[in-house]
């Protein structure tokens, strides 16, 4: 575990915070945990609750006055989330309602929890590694299906079973390893042990296919910045309103109606999509336009992907606009638009510059093509099976993983340097185990708990 851990022997501190969301509910949640759970209870409820059971109950203000009447339930420690002593207070969701239990609690002894406090110390009392933590943030902010069944799966621990076998393949490697270093009389014959070589193969292989599979979930997770860009009138805001299925754009015949950003948040079979639609790109006429342009240029530039749109009539190759002036470090995908004027077929082909899709954004033609193009290129699983919701901190640590086990390799095969390899095993090691908490700087604990919601 992290050294958080193991300066970490149960807090003293008693917190509380509301865990349902602000605004009017059918039920609003006061959650309580630390060694002074049982007092707050004694004093609202006038007594400890069963353990585990849910109790209807008045909850009492200090005067002795009735605030609230709901479900209470307690959790003795460890068997709680947090490994504490829990107290859950379930009450009508009137935010006036929810700020009395609070404040009774506070009069009682805890203080209010810092924003994922509770999450914090499940991971800090060894109910959660720091993976699946993070997991309980990730399924609160799902935006799609996909991306809550995801988190769904890290949370029950699949990332850390995956890790932790890679970290066991390791750990025995560099066991061995070590050993020849440790004892050099008892003549083990390191570097003339293909096995060696062999499970380093093996240990590298497994590692790649983590990071594909945390790709793919941080894909999930995070979303794609998709660019519309391209001349005036081509169509671009159409197609934005033909991705998003709403008219979140004002379409003109007008060149130059879009002088602003306008974005869009959708998804594509589980693949969430933020859509940018730009300003035409052409030399601006007036400050307002040269303002749209900038803005459109300095979007392009941050995009994972852009959308060049231009008008299949009058530009049948594109040539309007210099293209080698966008940046080449952003994949770039031809949209030719207005099919439905020209008469060409909706599809997908291998231009001379890239991929191009011939659409309609007015009836829709092609705009499924378009669509299952973004999924493949970007690397869209058609199966979710082994896929992981990650971050870009496990995509990280996993990246410095390969670097030493590749290193490792590399050193096994042009020179019997084994305190080197033994070194790069421990690298190795220690990266992976940033995952799930086992190495874990204290500020990066900071950082990645003060991103979850209060309460939580």
């Amino acid at each position: 575990m992290s050294t958080a851990f193991n300066s970490y022997c149960g807090s003293t501190e008693t917190i509380t915070a509301i865990a349902t969301p602000p605004g009017i509910g059918g039920v609003g949640i006061v959650r309580v945990s630390g060694p002074l759970a049982s007092v707050v209870a004694e004093g609202l409820i006038g007594r400890v609750p069963k353990p585990r059971f849910a109790t209807l109950a008045d909850f009492r203000a200090r005067d002795g006055e009735v605030i609230d009447q709901g479900i209470v339930l307690f959790f003795p420690a460890p068997r709680s989330f947090t490994g504490e002593d829990v107290l859950e207070l379930q009450g009508h969701g009137g935010p006036v309602v929810l700020d009395l239990l609070l404040q009774r609690a506070l009069e009682l002894g805890a203080r209010p929890a810092r924003p994922g406090e509770f999450s914090e110390r499940a991971f800090l009392n060894g109910k959660l590694d720091l993976a699946q933590a993070e997991a309980v943030a990730d399924l609160i902010e799902s935006t799609t299906e996909v991306a809550a069944r995801l988190a769904g799966r890290t949370l029950q621990g699949e990332l850390s079973r995956r890790v932790e076998g890679l970290l066991e393949g390791i750990v025995h490697l560099r066991s061995f390893v070590e050993a020849a270093i440790d004892f050099p009389d008892e003549e083990i014959d390191f570097i003339a042990d293909s096995q060696v070589e062999a499970d380093l193969q093996d240990l590298i292989h497994d590692a790649r296919g983590l990071l594909t599979s945390g790709h793919q979930g941080h894909l999930i997770r995070e979303g794609l910045d998709l660019v519309i860009a391209g001349p005036p009138n081509a169509g671009k805001s159409s197609l934005l309103n033909a991705l998003a299925g709403v008219d979140a754009a004002i379409v003109t015949d007008i060149p130059g109606t879009t002088r602003d950003l306008l974005r869009q948040q959708i998804q594509i079979g589980g693949m969430p999509l933020h859509i940018i639609d730009t300003a035409g790109l052409r030399p601006a006429r007036d400050p307002i336009e040269q303002e749209g342009v900038r803005r459109a240029r300095e979007q392009i530039e941050q995009a994972d992907h852009i959308l060049w749109v231009f008008d299949g009539q009058s530009d049948p190759d594109h040539r309007d606009f210099d293209v080698s002036r966008l940046p080449a470090h952003v994949p770039l995908t031809y949209v030719r638009n207005k099919i439905d004027l020209t008469g060409t077929p909706a599809g997908l082909k291998q231009g001379p510059s890239g991929p191009e899709v011939a659409i309609s954004a007015l009836t829709g033609a092609g705009v499924d093509v378009l669509c299952e193009h973004l999924k493949a290129i970007c690397g869209f699983p058609a199966s979710t099976e082994g896929v992981f919701m990650a971050r870009r901190r496990h995509l990280d640590a996993l990246d410095r993983t390969l670097v030493c086990l590749d290193s490792a390799l590399e050193l096994l095969r042009q020179a019997p340097a084994v305190e080197l390899v033994a070194e790069d095993l421990r690298q190795a090691q220690r990266a992976l185990g940033e995952i799930t908490g086992e190495f874990t700087p204290d500020d990066l604990l900071d950082r990645i708990f003060s991103g979850f919601c209060i309460g939580k």
